[in-house]
């Protein structure tokens, strides 16, 4: 009696395999976000554009250096300033040091002293 119990375990199981298996499946659909809907929207609160500026470092090119110097100009102190380590940390600090030649004053001053005292040991 207990082999036949088994029996009628394993047929059903086999049945319910075959069927999930050999089952007809309905395709789904993925609908993408409009590129023009994304690439417009720009992070509003301090950490969201802070997020990004740390996301752009990790990329290489034109455009992501000109989305972090345009950061530099952030009137958030802690947005500039990640931008500031971001540029320093992916090698293009020249490009924090250009910036500072052309935008002289205490803030320019302000981000290379703490980005000097962040590296200082790289």
């Amino acid at each position: 009696m207990f082999v036949g119990i088994l029996l009628a375990l394993l047929a059903v199981g086999i049945a319910i395999g075959a069927y999930a298996y050999f089952a007809p499946r309905r395709p789904v659909a993925v609908e993408a976000a409009p590129q023009a809907a994304v690439a417009e929207t720009p992070p509003q609160t301090e950490a969201q554009r802070v997020d990004a500026v740390f996301a752009m470092g990790a990329l290489d090119g034109d455009e992501s250096t000109r989305r972090l110097t345009d950061a530099l100009d952030d009137p958030c102190d802690t947005v500039a300033l990640a931008a500031a380590h971001a540029l320093v940390r992916s090698g293009r600090g020249e490009t924090l040091r250009s910036y500072a030649q052309a935008h002289p004053g205490e803030r320019s001053e302000r981000l290379l002293d703490t980005i000097g005292w962040m590296h200082a040991d790289s």
